[in-house]
């Protein structure tokens, strides 16, 4: 069953319109959209390496167009739109933390999340929420999705046909692996509310109670 996703999704990636996908998908993932894009990138590349960077270059522009949706949204739509995003999302929780993390170490915290599992959209409609300086926030995005899109470009436009040929033989182990990486990524910007023995950070006990103080 699994080979057969995989070889129906190739040829999707492979469709001359595939790249118009790839930017929708990377669009709405900045901002409320749970499946993130990875994924379909590298099929994309598998399918065609010599247009990896391209693509690649596709899926940064309309991700951090996508974040400034997300910001807009955190900004002025965060009690009409924001707030039922955030819980849809299961991270309720997490959103004091991440405006905590955001005030506190501005740019870094973006560009973590923007290459990381980390939920990228829960820290693009907290900037906004916070409104956290516009300039920084753009250009730790794309600083953030050029580093995990365009290493993937790259990859594969330069090892694209041995990178295949591993993902044909452990299409299984890679696909359980990326699935935990992005839990892993859920869990840990969940988790940054709920230190134990005493040792949390500055932020781990922020609530929304907390999230008017700068």
């Amino acid at each position: 069953m699994l080979r057969k996703l995989y070889d129906w999704t190739m040829e999707k990636a492979a469709h001359p319109h595939a790249v118009w996908w790839l930017a929708f998908f990377c669009f709405i993932e900045s901002s409320f959209f749970p499946i993130p894009p990875h994924p379909l990138l590298g099929l994309m590349c598998l399918a065609d390496p010599k247009k990896a960077i391209r693509f690649s270059a596709v899926a940064v522009a309309a991700s951090v167009a996508g974040a400034l949706l997300g910001y807009a949204i955190g900004w002025g739509l965060y009690d009409a739109v924001g707030e039922q995003l955030i819980a849809a999302l299961g991270l309720t929780a997490s959103f004091p933390v991440a405006a905590c993390t955001l005030r506190e170490y501005g740019g870094e915290a973006v560009i973590f999340a923007a290459m990381t599992p980390v939920p990228y959209k829960l820290l693009t409609i907290t900037a906004g929420f916070i409104e956290m300086d516009l300039t920084t926030f753009i250009v730790a995005s794309i600083i953030g999705r050029s580093l995990i899109f365009m290493t993937v470009g790259v990859a594969f436009r330069v090892f694209g046909a041995p990178i295949k040929r591993i993902i044909d033989k452990y299409l299984g182990l890679l696909t359980t692996l990326f699935a935990v990486l992005i839990i892993g990524g859920v869990l840990v910007i969940t988790m940054l509310g709920g230190g134990d023995d005493g040792a949390a950070g500055e932020c781990d006990g922020a609530t929304m109670e907390t999230m008017g103080t700068a």
